[in-house]
């Protein structure tokens, strides 16, 4: 594979979701992604949805990369580790901080080996700090981000999102870190560590919580599907049970939207002049919006908002999204071959390069598929592979 990042290697160590996806996006644009797994696989391999025993979520997570099996608590497993460092530019790793270093694979010993190696240590609460030890996962990020707290309807409960959204916003803020350091590396010649915590990255994309708390005192409340900056904002039903969003963070949307549905006098309230205002009268513009959109269906509605050049989209969930014609023009959703499953589709690269393109080439493989192919590469054959299998270095 060509690309980008053509001749970066990377060994992806990271169990689970935030490291092992920030070196899936590094793969994608043409880094060689080794991925070491315990010889009993990432957790992730048995992890959500399955078919015949095989983890969907894997066949995404593992795209492109070689998968090896190495134990890195055994003597033996750390002395390869330190072959396959010493020609890699990359470590992703998320053991809990001073676990590298109790197996003498410390930041010390590894730049020793190859002094440009960039170290990337992806945990829950980064590598200093009264919690820096404590088990760290994207859930926790999300309560102690604020983001649980500012989440959810105003009577209801703090909520959780249903999916990663901490480590995946994590993993692109790593996959940055990584290239920011790569660069540093092309500059002074020297790798470096990057510390990631998850519990940050997502704190930052909540937009001014911190200076607002800091200037004012003031803390966001939960709003539901409302927003306390712009109205109308939320979800509608259609006549047809569907369901829609629409967005009026332009001043001039707004009074496209209420011309549409109907309510253009509105307009002409003082307190419409200003977002903020709008929201302080969000149930007068709901009631003026959703009754409109609950008298049609769902594409007359979308049909009509798009010819009044005012922002909606349609609820959609991933069935809408693999038949939408705006997603198949971007490519949104590539096809894969697969040894075990055949073809399956996934997303493809996050974004569009006119020179360098990334490209996805194989989902996830099986445990260890490429251990020997990858081993060999320093010298260990067959009989050295299978004292290794029989210790229980490898799989």
């Amino acid at each position: 594979m060509t690309g980008a990042l053509s001749g970066i290697r990377v060994l992806d160590t990271a169990t689970l979701f935030a490291g092992p996806l920030a070196a899936t996006l590094l793969g994608d644009f043409g880094a060689e992604v080794i991925k070491i797994e315990h010889p009993k696989g990432d957790p992730v391999r048995s992890h959500g949805a399955q078919r015949d025993g095989v983890g969907l979520w894997w066949k995404m997570l593992g795209r492109g990369k070689k998968a090896i099996t190495l134990y890195l608590g055994s003597p033996e497993g750390q002395e390869i580790f330190k072959k396959l460092v010493a020609d890699a530019d990359v470590v992703v790793e998320n053991f809990r901080p001073g676990t590298l270093e109790r197996w003498g694979l410390g930041y010390d010993e590894l730049r020793e080996i190859n002094p440009g190696l960039v170290l990337t240590r992806v945990t829950g609460f980064g590598q200093v700090g009264p919690y820096a030890k404590r088990p760290g996962f994207g859930t926790l990020a999300e309560a102690m981000s604020g983001f649980a707290a500012i989440t959810g309807e105003p009577d209801g409960p703090p909520t959780l999102p249903p999916f990663g959204l901490a480590d995946g916003i994590a993993a692109l803020t790593t996959a940055y870190a990584v290239m920011t350091a790569l660069r540093a590396r092309d500059q002074t010649g020297r790798g470096q560590v990057v510390d990631l915590a998850i519990i940050e990255p997502i704190l930052t994309l909540l937009g001014p919580q911190i200076i607002a708390y800091d200037q004012l005192g003031t803390l966001q409340p939960r709003t539901g599907n409302r927003s306390t900056n712009n109205a109308p904002r939320n979800t509608y039903r259609t006549r047809d049970g569907s369901w829609v969003a629409i967005s009026t963070s332009a001043q001039s949307i707004a009074e496209r939207v209420m011309r549409l549905v109907g309510r253009p006098e509105l307009i002409d309230e003082p307190w419409f002049a200003s977002g903020s205002e709008r929201a302080q009268h969000a149930d007068l513009l709901d009631d003026a919006v959703g009754s409109w959109i609950a008298d049609r269906d769902r594409d007359d509605v979308v049909k009509a908002f798009e010819e009044a050049q005012a922002a909606v989209a349609p609820i959609y969930t991933a069935a809408d999204v693999m038949a939408d014609p705006q997603f198949a023009a971007l490519n949104s959703i590539a096809t894969v071959e697969d040894d075990e499953l055949g073809p399956v589709k996934m997303q493809n690269v996050l974004f569009r390069l006119s020179e360098t393109p990334g490209h996805l080439t194989t989902a996830g493989a099986p445990l260890g598929a490429h251990t020997a192919e990858v081993l060999g590469r320093y010298g260990l054959g067959e009989p050295e592979l299978a004292a290794l299998r029989e210790k229980g270095v490898i799989k």
